[in-house]
């Protein structure tokens, strides 16, 4: 089951909810300033990153920009309680389905969420598209 962490105001958010919508794909969708991720939650999205925390916080943010710290000093009980304090550090939306990650929208990426053997089939269906359209073109 795929996992959805956003928050109310994000406009990205709002697209990878379409998104999967639209796809098909079943999902929970968690508000993170009204349910927040647990301590377990947050070490199994750390798990699943490249980059470990940078992967999760927005640097951007107002509330990171605030706090003026460095994420390299934190250790993992002090992160989690920053995380537990302040949700909005975090980059939006987080979508996970325990295999896979991805962090901020991208239409190209989010494709990962979708079945293999459906992901299969719409790279054969794009294909033929396109040889149709070469054939017709070439008359």
């Amino acid at each position: 089951m795929i996992t959805l962490f956003t928050s109310p105001s994000c406009t990205s958010c709002r697209k990878a909810k379409a998104w999967l919508t639209e796809a098909g794909l079943p999902f929970e969708e968690r508000n993170i300033f009204s349910n927040p991720l647990t301590k377990e939650e947050l070490k199994a999205l750390l798990l699943l990153t490249e980059n470990g925390t940078e992967e999760l916080i927005s640097t951007r943010s107002k509330v990171y920009e605030k706090l003026d710290i460095d994420l390299d000093d934190l250790s993992f009980n002090e992160f989690v309680e920053l995380v537990e304090q302040r949700p909005g550090i975090l980059r939006r939306p987080i979508i996970t389905d325990s295999k896979r990650l991805q962090v901020g929208f991208n239409e190209e990426d989010i494709h990962q969420f979708t079945p293999r053997k459906i992901r299969r089939f719409d790279a054969k269906e794009k294909a033929l598209k396109l040889m149709i359209m070469d054939i017709q073109q070439a008359n």
